[in-house]
């Protein structure tokens, strides 16, 4: 991202301060989430692309060298072994620039976080009637 310009207010200004070959991989990113979260909104929180479904759902962002993809612990946690391969911290995972975009495994666990929002807004709403 060019830090030159403003921060962006949307996913669109986000991709587009990147060079083609990058904005190529966000899109890819972007599409993949979508499909796997259609109700999902998009919006920028901490200056990266982030889908909010009952709360934030993802975020991921383009770095020198990956594409950090950030689906909370939980998200991490439920596909470790998949994930193995992959450079992260508790909360993230980082896909190399000079390799494949894992897009199914986005898809699973973009899934399973949509799984995890709708079950806790649900138990909330739940717990509200019973007050």
């Amino acid at each position: 991202m060019n830090t030159d310009q403003p921060a962006p207010k949307t996913i669109d200004e986000y991709i587009a301060s990147f060079p083609q070959d990058i904005q190529v991989l966000l899109e890819q990113v972007r599409q993949t989430i979508r499909e796997a979260a259609p109700e999902a909104e998009e919006t920028i929180k901490y200056q990266m692309p982030t889908f909010m479904l009952n709360g934030n759902l993802v975020y991921f962002a383009a770095f020198k060298k990956h594409i950090g993809f950030y689906p909370i612990p939980s998200g991490i946690d439920a596909f470790k072994d998949e994930l193995a391969r992959y450079e992260g911290g508790k909360g993230s995972v980082k896909f190399p620039l000079d390799q494949p975009m894992p897009l199914d495994l986005i898809t699973k666990i973009v899934k399973h976080r949509v799984g995890e929002n709708l079950a806790r807004a649900a138990a909330k709403a739940k717990g509200k009637q019973r007050t």
